[in-house]
This record gives C-alpha cells, sequence and structure tokens, in this order.
C-alpha cells in the first residue's frame, strides 16, 4: 500500500503517493494522449517500464534547466500534434520535474501534467509544491511560475540506481524541512541515519512522507511564497550562491548554506549555540559538507542577484530552535559585512 497526500492550491489540486509504483502509471494518465519528458539516464535505466507512449529525452544534469532545453520541448511537441487534450508526464529528478511542468504550463497556455519523481531529492521537494522553472545566466530557477501538478508519484524503488551524491542531495532537503518545522523528525533522522543512508524501506518511507506532509502543509497555507512558504529557504539563499560559484550539488550547497545561517542565527541571537552544533552533527552524520572553501566577491555577486531579493534586502531564514524558523528581512550590505568577518577566519570557508 502507498499513502497519498493531498495539496489544494489556487493553480489546481495535487495527489503525492508516496511508495506507488512506476508501473502502475497508466491508471493515473487521464488521455491516451500522453507525452513523456524524461532524461536519457532515466530512459536506459526505465524506460521499459514506461508505458507505451512517445517521449522527448533531454541531457540530464543541472545544465540542461534552461529555456533551450524547453524551447526543444516545445518544437517536439508541435512536431507530435500535440493539442489541449494531451497530459505530460515528467519522468525524472528535480531537473525533469521543473521542465516538464514549465513546458506544460506555458505550451498552448497551459497542459495537464504530472510527476513520477525518480530521485530522492525531486521526492521531498522538487517534485511537490508547484514551482516549476528554469535557470538563466547560471541563476537557479530564475524564470518560472507556480502550477500544481495532477500527481506526483514517489516510486521508492527507483532510489536504488541512485549514487551516493544524488541520496545526500534529497537528505540535505530533508534536514531542512525537519530543522524548520519537526524537531521530532530531526531527532528520528539522527536516530536512523545509518538505516537512512542504506535505504532501508521503513526509514524510507516515514522520511519521504515526513517531508512531503511539511512541504505541503506550508505550501497549502502559503502557495505563492508570500510569507510561510519563505521558511522552505532555510539555507538557500547562502546554498544557491554556493552552487553557483562552485558548481558543487544542490544538497551540498544547501547543507553548507544551512551551517552559514545557522551560524548568523547565532549570532543574532535566534540560535542557541548547542542547537547550531546540533544541526552541524546532523549534516556531518549524512555525510555532507559543513565548510566551503569560496571566492567571496563572487559569493556576494550570487547574492545580489538571488531571485528573491527586493531592492537591497533579502527576506532571511534564521532558525530560532531545532523545528523552528523565523523569517526576518536583512540587507545585502549586512550579509556582505557577515562574509567579511568570516572571511578573516571566524570559519575559514571564504577566500577574498
Amino acid at each position: 500500500m502507498f499513502k497519498t497526500i493531498k495539496i489544494k492550491g489556487a493553480t489546481g489540486c495535487s495527489s503525492v503517493m508516496i511508495g506507488e509504483s512506476l508501473l502502475n502509471l497508466d491508471k493515473y494518465l487521464p488521455v491516451e494522449k500522453t507525452i513523456i519528458i524524461t532524461d536519457r539516464n532515466v530512459w536506459r535505466l526505465h524506460g521499459k517500464k514506461f508505458p507505451p507512449s512517445r517521449v522527448i529525452t533531454v541531457e540530464p544534469g543541472e545544465k540542461t534547466k534552461n529555456l533551450d532545453t524547453v524551447r526543444h520541448i516545445y518544437e517536439k511537441l508541435l512536431e507530435f500534434d500535440v493539442d489541449r487534450s494531451s497530459f505530460i508526464a515528467g519522468m525524472g529528478g528535480g531537473v525533469v520535474c521543473d521542465i516538464a511542468g514549465f513546458a506544460a504550463s506555458t505550451f498552448l497556455r497551459g497542459l495537464r501534467f504530472g510527476f513520477v519523481s525518480s530521485t530522492l531529492l525531486s521526492q521531498v521537494d522538487a517534485s511537490v509544491g508547484g514551482k516549476n522553472g528554469v535557470n538563466l545566466g547560471g541563476y537557479k530557477n530564475i524564470v518560472g511560475l507556480f502550477n500544481q501538478p495532477e500527481f506526483v508519484i514517489c516510486d521508492l524503488n527507483l532510489l536504488s540506481t541512485l549514487t551516493e551524491t544524488e541520496l545526500r542531495n534529497g537528505f540535505g532537503e530533508i534536514i531542512k524541512h525537519a530543522a524548520i518545522s519537526d524537531e521530532g523528525l530531526f531527532t528520528f533522522l539522527e536516530k536512523n541515519h545509518g538505516k537512512a543512508l542504506s535505504l532501508d524501506r521503513k526509514i524510507i518511507e516515514k522520511l519521504v512522507y515526513a517531508s512531503v506532509r511539511i512541504k505541503s502543509g506550508i505550501v497549502f497555507r502559503d502557495e505563492k511564497e508570500k510569507g510561510e512558504r519563505r521558511k522552505l529557504n532555510f539555507g538557500h539563499t547562502f546554498g544557491h550562491a554556493f552552487e553557483k560559484t562552485l558548481g558543487i550539488p544542490h544538497g551540498e550547497a544547501v547543507s553548507a548554506g544551512m551551517i552559514a545561517a545557522g551560524e548568523l542565527s547565532v549570532k543574532k541571537g535566534f540560535l542557541k549555540q548547542e542547537e547550531f552544533e546540533r544541526l552541524k552533527r546532523a549534516v556531518r552524520l549524512l555525510g555532507l559538507p559543513v565548510e566551503l572553501i569560496c571566492d567571496r566577491a563572487k559569493v556576494i555577486d550570487a547574492l545580489k542577484r538571488d531571485k528573491k531579493r527586493e531592492d537591497d534586502s533579502l527576506h532571511f531564514v534564521f532558525l530560532s530552535g531545532i523545528g523552528t524558523a523565523v523569517v526576518k528581512e536583512i540587507s545585502i550590505s549586512e550579509l556582505e559585512k557577515d562574509l567579511r568577518r568570516e572571511a578573516r577566519g571566524v570559519r575559514r570557508e571564504y577566500r577574498s
């Protein structure tokens, strides 16, 4: 049996099915005229399990998530004579789901779509919540829109084909969800990190379900990210800057970003030092970095181009305890000063 979480938003309703199988995808396709969008790796590993349909394949990896790829998809949809009765199924990780959702939402002013999520990162984060977008000029998700998929299938069996790096990408987001919203989940992850890394079925199912529950609840209350949904950006302000400047995987960048945000939370008086140390231990237990060597000037430039910036300020997510977070406006110049102090040796994580 699988578990279902419903997400109701202004742009539609979405059913997230944790533990459902790719083999049952055809049960959820509402029309015969379905186009599957996937990447070459997923096609190679799982293509034989796809239901009969036309398939558009793209190259794997973050570099694919751009408008050139979207244009390629549009051209294939024209070639396939797609009309407004057609359905788009995105089959893959976060990159594929973002691209497929964006293409479906914009072609012919909007087609119906759903996802089969094949990575831990996309199951706990990227495919859930209705954000669809692509990168531009190296800046993540700067072109996009909100639109809910009709369904998300989280097939836990697909996780066995992932690399350790891909798994850790997902664990970074699970830590984030627990840190901002659920101290109990954080404790559970601390106690079961070994089984989680070895993909114990019961542990992974609980972690995926709990993460989707946390994110779906926040999305339900704030679909368009005007208030509470900003908490989901914990670690991402620095994390996206690290990801852009270093070219490292998303989970590693966000994990280091959470540590940077956690340290700033301590400095501002929101978080106790012992709770910050607990956050660092959890990140280490999952094999994720707590320190990075970066070019400070490039990090600051990336922060200034953050899509969430408003004039000279950002809505920054601070931890106020394990399981609780608070969003406060902070100026880019103030963040820059903190980076300068750290560059002089407080954490020795940045290179001038």
